[in-house]
């Protein structure tokens, strides 16, 4: 099987992966299936901490927070049983759900991980950049984002172990671009960069780092007036939304473009 959870929760057969047409339809179709939100919940945890073994204490308020009701344990074994059966429609055969003091876990054997795949690309990305091999460390990092898949887990991030790894895989998320656009401006890809940093922006137009690279690559892509423009609306957004001037980097070079000062723009 290959479970999903960097975006909606999905979990795809073996018997899908041909075709990708087919494979958006399962997915579809798997998560229609699956039903209940709690049972998506358990799930979620359980993936989250594959291989290990999740107890009946961290379930149970991952479920109802700090008010489960008087039967919850019950209720915990049902959404289990509801989990089990689901698992064995998409892929019959070995239940990697298993029961194990104090609790339960996925065991993924062979099934692939959406998670664990973006972490060994990033890995790689970082290894190839410390060797100076900077296309491959782009396409590592380009192929880490491709599999985050829109908002992670969002209806599913109430409890503690989904809501922390939410709040890490966004941090990874940015710190994986972040990454991705110093290695593509060492390669000269600037213009390529610009409505990608756009779009970044604007989905989190608090984040200077972004607005700093995009500031740059408008620069270094002889569109100096933009990156002008770029600054403006970023001091505007920061003195609006937190009272706060940009970020002693971004004043910096706001001032290097003014002046033209190529020893701190050079790409």
């Amino acid at each position: 099987m290959r479970y999903q959870i960097l975006g909606g929760l999905n979990v795809v057969s073996d018997d899908s992966r041909g075709n990708d047409e087919q494979l958006g339809e399962q997915m579809t179709e798997d998560v229609s299936l699956l039903g209940a939100r709690k049972v998506q919940t358990v799930l979620a945890a359980l993936l989250i901490r594959s291989n290990k073994v999740v107890s009946s204490d961290q379930l149970l308020p991952e479920l109802w927070g700090d008010s489960p009701p008087r039967r919850a344990t019950a209720g915990l074994h049902v959404y289990i049983s509801q989990l089990r059966k689901y698992l064995a429609t998409v892929q019959p055969g070995r239940s990697p759900l298993i029961t194990r003091s104090p609790g339960y876990l996925i065991e993924l054997g062979n099934d692939d991980l959406d998670l664990l795949v973006f972490r060994r690309l990033v890995r790689e990305g970082r290894t190839w950049m410390r060797a100076g091999r900077h296309e491959e460390a782009s396409a590592s990092f380009w192929s880490a984002l491709e599999l985050i898949r829109g908002p992670i887990l969002s209806d599913l991030d109430e409890g503690e172990i989904v809501g922390r790894f939410v709040a890490w895989a966004e941090e990874a998320r940015r710190e994986c671009v972040e990454l991705l656009v110093e290695c593509d401006f060492i390669l000269g890809r600037h213009r390529e960069l610009i409505g990608f940093l756009y779009d970044l922006v604007y989905e989190q137009p608090l984040r200077e780092v972004f607005y700093h690279q995009l500031m740059l690559a408008l620069y270094r892509s002889d569109r100096r007036a933009d990156a002008l423009r770029v600054y403006t609306t970023a001091r505007e957004t920061l003195t609006r939304e937190l009272g706060l001037e940009p970020c002693r980097a971004l004043r910096e070079l706001h001032h290097a473009i003014l002046v033209g000062d190529e020893t701190r723009l050079a790409g």
